[in-house]
């Protein structure tokens, strides 16, 4: 059931949004009418987790680095009141427990058989490409044997640029892949689902499936990794620099 400031970002953000990005989905219908399922996406910019929800009528619930909930001043509270209405919950990244109160969040979502969105790279790409998955996505999948939807975000970045502010007028594409049975998968492949084994295969069949269907380069580096050493002036970690020319 969409909350009413869902329904509010819809209505009244949603047109000016179509009307700039023009944003176009292609496999709607792998995403289940109702129950629940777990949208994993490749994440570009900080505006797919408007998109998205916007070309999908069921309410989609995302995690999110606390950050977008704690602003202040008027920028603050417009931004809180965003990241709020489009359903995300915030999760503080550097808590040692981050990874659990992910795993709850999701259950409490999937449990209610709603749709779960996560970003399995952990953050944006720092170039557009697609970087190594974190297994918390696998695990929740194994755990709850929610349906995996892969779900890839395109043009988004040149749209949202990191740093930006105010969108550019650049279309929106979205590619949804067949959902996956995470349990079928495992046993198909010769994984007990329940074992630890099998989270960092699946994971990395999900990030190969974003591969295939966003078109964008895989790169076997974890996003966090690539950012933190850009940062830090020493370049692109060994085996992580885009192609020359």
């Amino acid at each position: 059931m969409l909350n009413k400031w869902y329904v509010f970002f819809k209505v009244v953000i949603g047109p000016p949004l179509y009307l700039w990005n023009r944003p176009a989905i292609r496999g709607a219908k792998n995403i289940p009418a109702q129950g629940a399922a777990i949208l994993a996406s490749n994440h570009q910019a900080v505006l797919d987790s408007f998109y998205l929800p916007l070309m999908v009528w069921r309410q989609i619930t995302f995690p999110a680095k606390k950050e977008y909930f704690t602003g202040t001043g008027l920028g603050g509270a417009i931004q809180r009141f965003f990241f709020s209405s489009v359903g995300q919950i915030p999760i503080d990244r550097s808590d040692e427990g981050a990874g659990q109160t992910l795993q709850v969040a999701a259950k409490n979502v999937l449990g209610r058989g709603d749709l779960f969105g996560i970003y399995p790279e952990g953050t944006r790409s720092p170039d557009g490409r697609i970087y190594k998955g974190k297994t918390g996505m696998a695990r929740i999948a194994m755990e709850t044997g929610a349906p995996v939807v892969p779900v890839a975000m395109i043009g988004t970045r040149e749209a949202n640029p990191i740093g930006s502010l105010i969108p550019r007028p650049r279309k929106v594409h979205i590619n949804v892949g067949e959902a996956v049975d995470p349990h079928e998968w495992a046993r198909r492949n010769g994984f007990d689902p329940g074992s630890r084994e099998v989270m960092r295969p699946f994971t990395d069949f999900v990030m190969a499936r974003l591969s295939e269907l966003s078109g964008y380069n895989y790169v076997d580096v974890y996003a966090a990794d690539v950012k933190k050493s850009l940062e830090e002036g020493r370049g692109y970690p060994d085996g992580a620099a885009p192609a020359a020319g």
